[in-house]
């Protein structure tokens, strides 16, 4: 038994009426102080090894977790990295994969957050979700498509994937969208289409500037005029594209090819041309961008440029603990190369066959 001198521990009461193992549930099995667990679990020094020995035993027998919340303040550090999301879609959550792979041995834990549940601008949502939790719960944060330019918060390391404004402000990681857009409408032309619509993604967003940049670059290279009429905005999500593929393909002079800047709209593309009785790809090509794994299981399943999601997830996470272990906020910037991917999509015209 340790001395009844010892400090008690602050928190000591913090997890009761939680229905879990408490602080002072281990002492009491372990037969020590409050004082003695709390330097045990935190790995202070002053306690003789037989009885640390003792009371890691009863920490596991009971699975007693200490407060993150009480840590943090305690050591100023928690060894949680968070990654911030506005919603858990398919484009997230392949990125979630990436960085949770990239996690094992690096002694840090990962918090994933869901930021934008609730709101209905969409537009502010990862200021709001660093204010609660930078410094406090987690020591540095992995952003994925942040809406606005981020701020700098001292000592909390933050890498942003695919932002909405580029690689400016904090550290990015983003994907050759431009030159990935060029691939997917060359890869169209090679097949021989000429008319070819474009749906595109947010305008308030940088990878959708870059995908639809590069769209006419290729056309133009290629000595085509692009229809203007056939570029429309699909905002990345099937129900804002369904207005926008309707008007591309009930209109008599369709194109007989559509490049959609992000798998899901194409998905939806596919879908609303055999509604409308046309063939995929006999009478339409479809191309997307991304390749979730939705784009392999569509039917036909999806010519696509694929982003590497899981090794822009694992190269945001390093950058994130290269900043943590240096001590530095500084900005870096790496852009991943894009490739593409042949299925069953996409197709020669039905002129040209």
């Amino acid at each position: 038994m340790t001395s009844g001198s010892e400090t008690p521990d602050p928190f000591a009461n913090q997890e009761r009426a939680t229905g879990r193992a408490t602080i002072t549930d281990v002492a009491r099995v372990a037969g020590v102080s409050v004082a003695t667990v709390s330097k045990v679990v935190n790995g202070r020094y002053g306690v003789a090894a037989a009885t640390a020995e003792r009371v890691l035993g009863v920490v596991a027998d009971l699975g007693y977790e200490s407060s993150l919340v009480a840590r943090s303040l305690r050591r100023r550090q928690t060894n949680v990295i968070g990654v911030l999301v506005a919603e858990f879609e398919p484009f997230s959550t392949e990125l979630l994969k990436g960085i949770s792979a990239a996690m094992d041995g690096t002694g840090y834990e990962l918090l994933a957050y869901c930021g934008d549940a609730g709101h209905s601008d969409h537009v502010g949502w990862e200021r709001r979700s660093l204010s609660r939790l930078a410094g406090t719960l987690i020591d540095g944060v992995v952003i994925v498509t942040p809406t606005l330019a981020l701020p700098v918060h001292e000592g909390v390391p933050i890498v942003a994937i695919d932002p909405h404004t580029g690689p400016t402000g904090p550290a990015t990681v983003d994907s050759d969208n431009l030159g990935g857009a060029r691939t997917a409408t060359e890869h169209l032309i090679s097949l021989g289409h000429t008319r070819i619509g474009y749906l595109g993604g947010r305008s308030d967003l940088e990878s959708a500037r870059l995908r639809e940049l590069g769209f006419f670059e290729a056309m133009e290279a290629a000595g085509l005029k692009p229809d203007p009429s056939l570029v429309l905005e699909g905002g990345y999500r099937p129900d804002r594209s369904d207005r926008p593929t309707h008007d591309l393909l009930e209109r008599p002079d369709r194109p007989t090819a559509v490049f959609a800047a992000n798998d899901l709209s194409a998905i939806h593309v596919i879908q609303v041309a055999q509604e409308l009785g046309l063939r995929v790809p006999e009478d339409l090509s479809v191309i997307g961008f991304d390749n979730i794994p939705e784009a392999a299981a569509s039917s036909p399943p999806l010519t696509t440029i694929a982003q590497s999601l899981h090794e822009m997830g694992a190269e945001a996470l390093h950058m994130v603990i290269a900043m943590l272990e240096s001590g530095t906020t500084a900005g870096k910037h790496t852009r991943l190369p894009t490739r593409l991917v042949e299925r069953a999509s996409t197709a020669p015209p039905p002129a040209s066959k």
